[in-house]
């Protein structure tokens, strides 16, 4: 029974290692002919910046509409349809709020089959995806790669 895959979410911050996790789901969108949604993951301290206007909405979206340029134009994602959208990882009030809980809500609201993240690796200290990979890993209900 082959396996059906409609939709691949990747969770994407900063680093190289989420860029390099968006290649595998790329390959595995164009593979299973699916779609590909990469949700970029806001750190805590990109939302401390916003909350106290030391980084602004505009310089965010920016940033995050150029790493999804990068994706469209060193990924020759043509034959993918590909979709963005932006989360917090974190919150001060609900300590439930971590990134590894906000990638499988999303997974869960956007119905995605399949998900890419990126491996813990030592430059994870300083990046969000790397922290919340275990926790992806052991409760996603949908297939996960780790890269």
């Amino acid at each position: 029974m082959a396996l059906a895959i409609d939709l691949v979410l990747a969770p994407v911050d900063s680093s190289d290692d989420s860029h390099e996790a968006v290649e595998y789901a790329v390959a595995v969108a164009k593979r299973y002919d699916a779609d590909l949604h990469l949700l970029h993951l806001l750190d805590e301290r990109v939302l401390q910046g916003l909350e106290t206007d030391d980084i602004s909405a505009d310089t965010v979206a920016a940033q995050q509409r150029s790493f999804t340029a990068d994706v469209r134009d060193d990924l020759a994602v043509e034959s993918v349809s590909l979709s963005h959208s932006s989360a917090v990882g974190f919150s001060s009030s609900r300590l439930a709020q971590t990134p590894g809980s906000v990638t499988l809500d999303a997974a869960d609201q956007l119905d995605a089959d399949f998900l890419v993240v990126p491996r813990v690796t030592t430059s994870s200290e300083t990046h969000v995806l790397g922290k919340a990979a275990l926790y992806i890993l052991e409760y996603a209900s949908q297939p996960v790669l780790s890269v």
